[in-house]
């Protein structure tokens, strides 16, 4: 070995060695972190199937590819992650010698024209993902900027890092083709060709010196991104390339989608909690301190990517309120890891409050962790939690920031978690929604309405509407839920839809008074303990009555009947009213007539949509009458009304009003007729539409109704109203 030779072999594996020792060192760090949250059993069932998924998330980039460009470009960058290893293996031989080669494949054609691919297309889509973080730059896109709040400098260092190793592979190579030492041929590397051409007039030996030192670059600028990251444990934008992979792997199972359809039990030491037997000195009730979260929860902190896609996408943020999911994980993480060596040294709060470390554990933890020990998790007026309650309360559980997450964190989970905490331990929270919880322990309603007329809405029907409680056989139950049996608007979806049932001759029935609410809006504002009350009530009900198919009309019922009540010993068929209704105008039982004028849009309500994965059926319904004119933010990317989340009975106070941002688009696309398949966007988007006509910004004629009524008004054509006669004389 020459000089260079010996200089840079000790430099290269010096500098390989520290960052090995810091990685070793930050990994069991990180483990021990993670360790801190609370057991979740739930986690590790069906390990096959959750490899396989894994596997397709990962190697196929399902999620990343639903943003085809920056997706395709991400997935270069992925593949050329891993399979340029053995350009690097490369390396570390050329330090030693220029003319070192891999066994075996060293020389193979294939291996060549390979290696050159991969680092030809990753170089391109490190240029594009650069070029789309330039490109939205915070201050370019005013403060809306999916990368506001990330952590700038760390994305642009890993690019850079990337770029830099690509650039040092094809150097290499073009070193190699220059000294004549270089065994594929042209059509297998042209880039590498082309630069030896380019470095023709250096000699031999300042061609391999060069390769040395290349090499050596290349190795210093791969391990001094280890390094980087080792003494950057928050670092989520390089961590995520090993964390996603554990995260994908672990995710919760149960909804349609990711963490998305039923929220996440509420678990006391990896158990679901029985309020019958649970114990306020023992027993958790929600999240009041980061490490009640799930290892799981610590998992996803640490994993977050900071690329903002939740961010884009969430109404909350969207409209100028507070809630970014993503800033809002990152505050997490940031808070767990500052306060990790407080909780490692032993310190934390039992259920009773008390400290659980003694003086002499905590003697040697450091000043920044023992203040994060004592933030609340959650603020307040005079207080620096680690959470505004405007962040915890600005969510509308919309789904939107889990369905677009690449590294499937569970954000609404984490959300209601602490929101349990204060509505059941702390009573904090926005003093509107307290009248709602009332109305639910007293009327089993959110609106106080008189149980007793649950039925009214049947009044003035030209048919009899079967109640279960008479006796005799049918085919499904129909819920009519709170809003179809309360709410003015919402009676004439249910009125349409029994109307529809009839005329196809299904078999169905109501519980009619013996109904009562899911509790959907308890579990999602956080009242778990009048969730399961209502829910045990109901299961009760219907369990009672040999209820196994139902079909509802609400979304937020269809979602809970259908994924959550299983879990309370409730196990039934449940279907949206549209999907009924779209299969029954595919077999002939309900054929449109009338077309529909003027044109129809269809807003997909979350918890039908993204949260259960009804996109389809209720665009067939209204496809079978006239074409649907789809707004820009449609099907999983639909954007919410600002009703989920029991935001329906919490005033919207900050920013712009979420209904109107979505009537704006509704009313954009020039449709008469706004479709909806919801009672709680029925009247967001109605009253969003009433706001805009007062001020002239939409059409008289514009109106909003629930799929069923476009389709029974086809069915059934409305008479027109004659025309006044001219007064004679």
């Amino acid at each position: 070995m020459g000089a260079a030779q010996v200089i840079a072999s000790v430099i290269g594996l010096t500098v390989t060695a520290v960052a090995i020792v810091l990685v070793v060192r930050t990994v069991r760090r990180m483990i021990s972190i993670i360790r801190l949250g609370q057991p979740d059993p739930t986690r590790t069932s069906n390990a096959g199937g959750r490899t396989r998924n894994m596997l397709v998330e990962t190697l196929g980039h399902t999620r990343m590819l639903k943003w085809t460009v920056v997706g395709t470009a991400h997935w270069f960058v992925f593949v050329a992650f891993g399979a340029l290893l053995f350009t690097l293996a490369e390396a570390f031989g050329e330090i030693f010698s220029p003319s070192f080669r891999l066994p075996i494949i060293g020389t193979w054609d294939v291996y060549g024209v390979v290696m050159e691919l991969i680092a030809a297309l990753c170089g391109v889509g490190i240029l594009v993902l650069f070029g789309i973080r330039l490109i939205n730059r915070p201050g370019r896109a005013k403060g809306r900027s999916r990368f506001a709040g990330s952590t700038i400098w760390q994305a642009y260092y890993v690019e850079a890092t990337v770029f830099g190793i690509i650039v040092c592979v094809f150097l290499i190579r073009g070193f190699k083709v220059a000294a004549g030492d270089f065994p594929f041929p042209t059509w297998a590397a042209p880039i590498s060709h082309g630069l030896g051409s380019a470095f023709g007039g250096m000699s031999t030996s300042s061609a391999q010196t060069a390769i040395t030192l290349t090499a050596l670059a290349k190795i210093v600028i791969s391990f001094a991104w280890f390094i980087v990251i080792a003494l950057n444990i928050t670092m989520g934008v390089a961590w995520h390339r090993f964390l996603a992979f554990f995260n994908i792997f672990f995710k919760r199972s149960g909804g349609k989608a990711s963490a998305l359809g039923a929220l996440r039990p509420m678990l006391s030491n990896g158990a679901p909690l029985d309020f019958e037997q649970a114990d306020p000195e023992k027993d958790q009730f929600g999240v009041g301190a980061v490490e009640q979260f799930a290892w799981k929860g610590l998992l996803d902190f640490t994993t977050c990517t900071e690329c903002g896609r939740c961010q884009s996408q969430c109404p909350a943020w969207n409209t100028g309120k507070p809630l970014s999911p993503k800033l809002l994980i990152l505050s997490l993480r940031d808070h767990a890891y500052a306060k990790a060596p407080y909780l490692l040294a032993g310190g934390g709060l039992d259920p009773a409050g008390t400290e659980k470390a003694s003086e002499a554990q905590l003697a040697h933890v450091n000043v920044l962790a023992m203040a994060e020990s004592q933030r609340p998790l959650i603020g307040g007026e005079d207080v620096n939690g680690v959470i505004d309650p405007d962040v915890l309360w600005s969510c509308t559980t919309c789904g939107a920031c889990v369905e677009q997450c690449p590294v499937d964190i569970e954000h609404v989970d984490h959300i209601v978690d602490m929101r349990r905490y204060q509505v059941m331990i702390e009573s904090n929270f926005p003093s509107e929604a307290g009248v709602m919880l009332r109305n639910l322990e007293s009327k089993g309603n959110p609106w106080g309405a008189p149980p007793a007329t649950r039925e009214d809405w049947t009044k003035g029907l030209d048919f009899e509407v079967p109640r279960v409680s008479d006796g005799g056989e049918f085919e499904y139950l129909f819920w009519v839920g709170c809003a179809g049996a309360f709410e003015d608007r919402a009676k004439k979806t249910t009125r349409a839809v029994a109307t529809l049932l009839h005329e196809a001759g299904v078999s169905f029935g109501i519980l009619g008074n013996g109904e009562t609410c899911t509790g959907d809006p308890a579990r999602r504002i956080g009242n778990e303990f009048v969730f399961q009350m209502l829910a045990a009530q109901n299961v009760e009900t219907l369990n009672s009555a040999g209820v196994k198919k139902i079909v509802a009309s609400c979304p937020h019922c269809f979602n809970t009947l259908g994924n959550e009540y299983g879990a309370l010993g409730g196990s039934f068929e449940v279907v949206h009213h549209t999907q009924l209704l779209a299969d029954l105008v595919k077999s002939g039982k309900l054929t449109p007539v009338t077309p529909v004028d003027g044109g129809i849009t269809y807003h997909d309500p979350c918890y039908l949509g993204r949260h259960n994965r009804v996109f389809a059926p209720p665009r067939e319904v209204l496809g079978s009458i006239a074409p649907v004119q789809e707004m820009p933010r449609n099907s999983e990317r639909s954007f919410c009304c600002g009703a989920g989340g029991a935001r329906m009975w919490m005033e919207e106070k900050i920013g712009k009003r979420i209904n109107i941002e979505r009537v704006e688009e509704a009313v954009a696309t020039g449709a008469k007729t706004i479709a909806v398949g919801c009672p709680f966007c029925s009247t967001m988007i109605g009253d969003g539409v009433t706001s805009k006509k007062s001020t002239g910004e939409a059409r008289e004629e514009v109106e909003v109704v629930d799929v069923a009524t476009v389709l029974l008004r086809s069915i059934r054509p409305e008479p027109k109203p004659e025309p006044t006669p001219e007064p004679v004389g």
